[in-house]
């Protein structure tokens, strides 16, 4: 289910980067930081606290979520790979988690459980010094 992202929701900044380019990178802003306005996408609630989750610390608590990317040298790549992280997040965001059914042991299980623990219980109590009386 690929997410489309309206456009003006968004908001590029384009930074100076870091890593492969040489001279390029001290001269040249490439690498691109993309905000995106989560509110104004309109999600699920389910969605948007998953979003909450998987962003961490890249969402801020104006409902902002900032992806920066400077793996790339040149700007169209870097914010193609900004807008593939930041839809690949809200796709991720949509993926329902399966509800977890509450059980507990049987009544047996636990009597299991008991006999086990005393068994280990009177080996470990069996265990000390030889007395030779």
């Amino acid at each position: 289910m690929a997410f489309d992202l309206p456009e003006d929701l968004l908001e590029e900044t384009f930074l100076a980067s870091t890593g492969p380019g040489g001279q390029n990178v001290n001269k040249v802003a490439t690498a691109c930081q993309l905000r995106v306005d989560v509110f104004g996408l309109g999600l699920q609630p389910y969605a948007f606290r998953q979003l909450k989750i998987l962003a961490g610390s890249k969402m801020t608590m104006n409902g902002e979520l900032i992806v920066t990317a400077r793996s790339h040298r040149t700007r169209e790549a870097n914010r193609a790979d900004a807008r593939a992280r930041v839809i690949e997040l809200i796709d991720r965001a949509h993926i329902r988690q399966a509800r977890r059914v509450a059980t507990k042991p049987s009544k047996a299980a636990k009597a299991r459980r008991v006999d086990a623990k005393k068994g280990r219980s009177t080996v470990k109590k069996n265990r000390g010094k030889v007395s030779f009386d």
